[in-house]
């Protein structure tokens, strides 16, 4: 009974160090769905002419979740109409951003671009989504550098973790 339950316990902390360390290679490839999401964003407004609920729309079709989810918000929230663009923008990332891997650094940078969504004309607006994909890149690259910092790092202290509890019980 007690090796059944050490193999459990070498599981269970094992897995939440594997856990983490997801969680830690899902952020820069979440940056670089949303830096992708955003170019497309740009080609649908400058060169589509597109309105912004269907680019959203569209946009939503081509990337994978949970970010689909955030421009399927999004574009419902502008059909409706009952809402402000900046309304609907931050109302939709505070709804999937608990689904997300992306930190606060990434959280202000999509709000500031919210603001200016909607409000410009075309080519201020290209400068605006340029800005926030500088912005993004800065913060991708910091992901990738903690990743390649921590990863290794985590998932042996999830095993260690649960091996130092075995011996412990023992």
């Amino acid at each position: 009974m007690k090796l059944l339950g050490a193999i459990f316990i070498l599981i269970a902390a094992t897995w939440t160090g594997f856990e983490a360390a997801r969680h830690l290679s899902e952020r820069p490839r979440q940056l670089r769905q949303l830096k992708a999401a955003l170019q497309a964003l740009e080609a649908e407004i400058m060169y589509g002419h597109v309105p912004l609920h269907d680019a959203a729309m569209h946009l939503s079709k081509q990337i994978p979740k949970p970010l689909s989810w955030f421009f399927e918000v999004f574009s419902k929230k502008l059909v409706t109409g009952d809402t402000s663009v900046k309304q609907a923008w931050e109302d939709s990332l505070q709804e999937i951003w608990k689904f997300t891997a992306l930190k606060q650094g990434e959280y202000e940078i999509l709000i500031q671009f919210g603001e200016t969504l909607g409000q410009h004309d075309r080519s201020a607006q290209q400068k605006h989504i340029i800005l926030a994909l500088t912005h993004l890149e800065r913060e991708e690259s910091d992901a990738r550098e903690r990743q390649s910092r921590y990863e290794r790092m985590v998932k042996s202290l999830g095993f260690l973790t649960g091996l130092l509890l075995v011996i412990l019980l023992m």
